[in-house]
């Protein structure tokens, strides 16, 4: 159902079983997917695309332009899975050309009131992020991470799946997979073992990341050659493979 005080644009495409509510706005070549609502005074800014089976609450900010000086209204994109919660105030905005032009999430994420995901971000599946948790341009969330509330997370930086992040980190590292990190700038603290015991995470498979994770942060090696020995002394599973690649890829380096 369409509330009569909608205002769609004729170029919107949205699936029949859409519900768009009171006054909400839906812009220029948005598409919708089936089974999504849209809240009253909600705005679905142009050129973006929502999959099936989303909720969008009252006064969330969707598709919005860019926070960036160089941004002169070019075609730029904001792609949403399926089945994801975007909470009141929360504000998710569109690529820029300079960038990729186009932010992305995945599927099965919440994103609390007033949470903001800034342009060409990358938000994989299974991701949290809490009441005002920040993330700024460039950065990249993978699977099962959760942000406390209040955390940011500092431009072109990456956090790893399996994470949590406190509630008011600082984040200007990355964060790498399976752990906890805190404070002002966020420091690792440990891994993340009532979130991975949760999850399914096997004993052994969890023994091998604490091993890992020791040579990483506790061994007083440097870090290539900590890397060396995980990857010559431990059993190369897939979580440890992950584990190593995330932290050789990191461009930032690690928050240690």
């Amino acid at each position: 159902m369409i509330h009569p005080t909608a205002l769609i644009d004729k170029t919107a495409q949205l699936a029949d079983d859409v519900e768009i509510g009171p006054y909400a706005i839906i812009g220029k070549y948005v598409t919708i997917g089936s089974g999504s609502w849209v809240g009253p005074h909600a705005m679905i800014d142009s050129w973006t695309e929502i999959g099936c089976d989303n909720k969008i609450f009252q006064f969330a900010s969707v598709g919005a332009p860019p926070q960036d000086l160089k941004y002169q209204g070019e075609e730029t994109w904001l792609k949403i899975g399926d089945c994801n919660q975007i909470r009141e105030f929360a504000t998710l905005h569109r690529g820029t050309v300079t960038g990729g032009g186009i932010t992305t999430v995945g599927n099965n994420c919440l994103f609390m009131a007033y949470s903001h995901v800034a342009h060409d971000c990358v938000v994989r599946n299974n991701v949290v992020l809490a009441n005002a948790a920040t993330l700024a341009g460039h950065v990249t969330i993978e699977d099962h991470a959760i942000l406390g509330g209040l955390a940011a997370i500092h431009q072109f930086t990456s956090v790893g799946c399996h994470t949590m992040i406190s509630g008011g980190a600082m984040v200007a590292q990355d964060i790498i997979p399976y752990s906890v990190a805190q404070g002002d700038r966020a420091k690792t603290v440990g891994l993340n073992l009532i979130g991975l015991k949760r999850r399914g995470f096997s004993e052994a498979t969890i023994r091998s990341l604490k091993k890992a994770y020791r040579l990483i942060f506790r061994s007083g090696l440097k870090l290539e050659v900590a890397l060396q020995q995980i990857e010559e002394t431990l059993e190369m599973t897939p979580e440890v493979e992950h584990f190593v690649a995330f932290i050789k890829a990191s461009e930032r380096g690690i928050a240690r």
